[in-house]
């Protein structure tokens, strides 16, 4: 509701719907260009999901990203559940999957939600079809496995992963299966206690790989979907360096290749994976600061450019995302470039599916901005469009495929 917000999100709010009203870019106060529509295909459609730290439902933000400006057209904006922190959307682009990341969900304690929405082919606006516990606190990743069978999720305060079987008719069942990470914890003094931040599949689907900030661990399940099964007992696929608080795993699209985010040591380790074994090899570890930075930060997100040739990651402090090129031979990282989120606290950003654009949402400063990208140097260009909208949280950006 909107009287829950605190003064200076509720004021983005009430701009953000005048805005859309309008058909205005919500971009430094700049009209479309003459002989354009709101429905005109220039480019992808862009989910933005929000937390606002309260327990009633928070909204999911619509705009269209006109790839060849990187400007941003607000477009509709739907009720998601309480705090829908993190999305996922199966690959028809029928239906949307968004986490609440709350420590309770309707009256059952220790645990989150699992929202699911049906996508409008038309419009792309969101109507919601059903709701489910997550069985873990604060969950705060989602995702699908590839033959879109079962729903994988990430319990941060809860320490847990779960899966719940995804529906012909898009509904969520009930968790048929989790797993409870546990100690020994590392030796920061945010690790006081197992928390799960990401849980995603092999390119192949034989296994789940979930990545836990308190353990510094990735854990391997031995996926069954079609039987709504992890697969557990689960076992050690990497070990991170004690301290380094692991966050996001994201593949190469060469899929012998993946990248791991470490939230508390700001560092991105590139790894040899192998597929036989399901299991991950050190190659290279790198900061993600500028040199000279002495400030608090936390690492946050990772992504490999759509062509496989460039690393992205943000930094919560230093507020900033950093670019790495990926060796062909080895997929080994060397720093490209480092530039100003224009903003605070990054904690999500995505590109869109032709690599032209980068969004980074910043969560603290209730703004998105785009950045064009340089597909031979992959550096980032700010565009100087922005929107503004409250506690942004993650951002999917998909072709636009209304009708």
């Amino acid at each position: 509701m909107l009287h829950s917000l605190p003064t200076r999100r509720k004021l983005v709010f009430v701009n953000w719907l005048a805005m859309a009203a309008t058909g205005l870019v919500v971009a430094g106060c700049a009209t479309k260009p003459a002989g354009t529509t709101s429905t005109t295909k220039r480019g992808c459609l862009v989910y933005v999901g929000t937390n606002v730290a309260s327990d009633q439902e928070n909204t999911i933000y619509l705009y269209r990203l006109d790839t060849s400006t990187g400007a941003l057209t607000a477009v509709s904006a739907q009720k998601g559940g309480a705090q829908p922190s993190y999305l996922t959307m199966d690959a028809a682009h029928h239906y949307l999957y968004a986490v609440s990341e709350t420590q309770s969900f309707k009256g059952t304690a220790n645990s989150g939600g699992v929202s699911a929405l049906a996508i409008d082919p038309r419009t792309g606006a969101l109507t919601l079809l059903d709701q489910q516990p997550s069985l873990g606190a604060s969950p705060c990743y989602i995702s699908l496995d590839h033959t879109e069978k079962s729903v994988l999720v990430a319990n941060y305060v809860g320490g847990n992963v779960s899966l719940l079987p995804r529906q012909a008719n898009g509904q969520v069942a009930a968790p048929t299966d989790s797993d409870q990470h546990e100690p020994p914890t590392g030796p920061h003094k945010n690790q006081d206690k197992p928390h799960a931040h990401c849980i995603i599949t092999s390119p192949d689907n034989r296994y789940a790989f979930s990545v836990d900030l308190g353990t510094d661990k990735v854990y391997r399940y031995q996926l069954a979907a079609k039987d709504g099964k992890l697969g557990t007992p689960a076992t050690v696929a990497f070990a991170a360096q004690p301290g380094a608080g692991p966050r996001h795993l994201t593949f190469h699209a060469n899929g012998r290749w993946a990248y791991l985010e470490n939230e508390l040591n700001s560092t991105v380790t590139a790894l040899a994976y192998n597929a036989a074994a399901g299991t991950f090899q050190e190659i290279q570890s790198v900061t993600t600061l500028p040199a000279g930075f002495t400030g608090e930060n936390s690492g946050a997100d990772v992504h490999v450019s759509p062509d496989g040739r460039f690393l992205y990651t943000s930094n919560r402090g230093d507020n900033s995302l950093a670019v790495f090129a990926i060796e062909g031979g080895s997929g080994r990282l060397t720093l490209v470039q480092h530039v100003s989120t224009q903003g605070k606290t990054p904690r999500n950003f995505a590109l869109d599916p032709s690599g032209q654009v980068l969004l980074a949402a910043n969560q603290n400063s209730d703004n998105v901005f785009t950045y064009r990208i340089d597909k031979q140097t992959g550096k980032l260009t700010a565009t100087g469009q922005s929107v503004s909208l409250p506690s942004p949280m993650f951002v999917e950006v998909v072709p636009d495929f209304t009708k």
